[in-house]
């Protein structure tokens, strides 16, 4: 096929896909989305491929769902990347895991990448300590280098799971409260605290703003591929009323198309969940 014939398919590709997303704006589209990328073992198995390898073409799909949901105007995307669970995987597994990550955070840090391209913000929810240092610090710098940029909002859940982010929230609270007790104690003239308002009980809102996603919205869609139905632990705080999906495709096969079925099911339920929103808001 001729040069000129390839860039006038890639002309009408991307006139169809324009098409496509302008006729999915006209329902009410999701401004979070999250995913649990799960079948990358599977996938490998599957095609007699290293394990490894099924976690790089799941990178891959990574990236491309990351552009197709910035082309249609989402502006979270948060992903579950590793569970704290995962280190009690075979040694060998976690340590290909680790050098894989540490490669990509790395490409992510290239002024090149499409990353940068989409002035997009990164961000790491988990317990960063618990990784080896080359990951620890690559995720560190990516955070300080995206910092500024008012793009599309990553985040990566690694290393993760929701209980660990609950417990740290409720500690973070009581450090707080502590620390404003003390504070008012010293600087009573009479030695006894003041307690300048605060109280005993740890609400909702103190919990929200100590979690991993402050100042983020909740998720709209939640996807897990390769047909499991679980959570596994991840943003249980956040999802009551997500819209819960779990194709059976395998992660690295997770495409365009299923992505615009996804958002075409979310607008089929879209009336149920705002009202079940808004009941729950009648309730509290």
């Amino acid at each position: 096929m001729r040069r000129s014939q390839l860039s006038a398919l890639a002309n009408l590709q991307n006139f169809l896909l324009k098409c496509l997303l302008a006729i999915l704006s006209y329902g009410p589209m999701p401004e979070h989305v999250a995913f649990i990328m799960d079948g990358n073992r599977r996938y490998a198995k599957s095609r007699s491929i290293q394990q490894g390898d099924g976690h790089r073409v799941g990178y891959s799909a990574l990236i491309e769902n990351l552009v197709h949901c910035n082309d249609m105007g989402v502006k979270y995307i948060t992903v579950y990347a590793f569970s704290i669970d995962n280190f009690k995987r075979d040694p060998i597994e976690v340590q290909l895991l680790m050098e894989l990550m540490e490669e990509k955070i790395n490409e992510l840090l290239d002024n090149q990448s499409v990353i940068h391209k989409m002035n997009c913000k990164i961000n790491f929810w988990g317990n960063l300590d618990l990784m080896c240092e080359p990951v620890r610090l690559g995720a560190q710098k990516l955070m300080a280098s995206t910092a500024g940029n008012t793009g599309l909002v990553f985040s990566i859940c690694m290393p993760y799971n929701s209980t660990s982010e609950i417990v740290n929230a409720v500690s973070e609270v009581c450090a707080e409260r502590r620390e404003v007790l003390q504070r008012d104690h010293a600087g009573d003239s009479n030695g006894q605290a003041a307690n300048n308002g605060v109280h005993s009980e740890i609400s909702v809102s103190d919990l929200d703003r100590h979690m991993y996603s402050a100042g983020c919205p909740e998720p709209d869609i939640v996807i897990r591929t390769s047909g499991e139905t679980r959570l596994s632990n991840f943003l249980l705080w956040q999802t009551t009323f997500s819209h819960l999906q779990s194709p059976h495709c395998l992660w690295p096969e997770f495409s365009f198309k299923h992505l615009i079925w996804a958002i075409l099911q979310y607008q089929r339920v879209y009336p149920y969940l705002v009202q079940n929103r808004k009941l729950a808001k009648k309730q509290l």
